[in-house]
């Protein structure tokens, strides 16, 4: 497989906090690729980064093959890179067609449009004239979704997706989640819910501290040493053997 999205030896500051340290990994076309670790990881940041949204003071982005470390967030999206961000970002005195819409203006050409987003998310067909402040958050989770997918793109970066949602609403939205999968779209995810994530992942990076602590394939890595990656018990364990 060819890889549509690499990222090599990234650092992205918060001011004087170092939110990402040299970070580097390759995504293939069609994978799905998820990130966990506790808050403050450095997961939102890095994908900020990669979707244009926060500007690295170090490494480089490449996507297809092109380096697009100074382009715009906008040109990002026009190229066929989509992000929805943490807590969805909608317009909230707006309806969701016009939500939906509005991201059509920047629409490559492609297989999504409002006929497939509804498809994927029927939930919604009902509540195109609702005002997307009005929404359930599982609805809000979808409209944030289909608004991205009306971009056309080729990788798109889900953060959180599930946060602040009931457990009915994340059912649903990881149902919709399957059926994007079988489209062959590349999805990145960062997901606090590492069961959800490994059901839907091909691999798994685990972050710390702003770094990759582990990645692997998922029926490569137990559990266990996924957990150990997330709270760093890897490290201790290794520090205590060098004493």
């Amino acid at each position: 497989m060819n890889d549509i999205l690499a990222v090599d030896q990234l650092d992205v500051r918060h001011g004087l906090l170092q939110a990402v340290r040299g970070v580097s990994f390759a995504v293939a076309k069609g994978e799905i690729v998820a990130f966990v670790g506790a808050n403050g990881a450095g997961k939102t940041t890095l994908f900020r980064a990669i979707a244009g949204a926060h500007r690295p003071t170090g490494g480089r982005v490449f996507f297809q093959g092109n380096d697009i470390t100074p382009m715009p967030a906008y040109d990002r999206v026009r190229r066929g890179i989509a992000l929805v961000p943490e807590g969805r970002r909608l317009f909230t005195q707006l309806s969701v067609l016009e939500n939906l819409t509005l991201a059509g203006a920047v629409r490559r050409p492609g297989r999504w449009d409002l006929k497939a987003v509804l498809k994927v998310f029927p939930n919604l067909g009902g509540r195109l004239n609702s005002m997307a402040g009005n929404l359930s958050g599982g609805e809000q989770q979808a409209t944030a979704i289909g608004r991205a997918l009306m971009t056309n793109p080729d990788v798109i970066l889900l953060d959180e997706i599930s946060l602040g949602l009931s457990p009915a609403a994340v059912g649903r939205v990881y149902d919709s989640l399957r059926t994007l999968i079988k489209t062959g779209t590349t999805i990145l995810l960062v997901e606090q819910d590492l069961n959800r994530a490994l059901s839907v992942a091909d691999r798994v990076i685990c972050m710390l501290e702003g770094k990759i602590a582990a990645e692997g394939r998922v029926q490569d890595m137990t559990r266990e040493q996924i957990t150990d990656a997330y709270f760093g018990l890897h490290r201790a364990a290794a520090q205590g053997a060098g004493t």
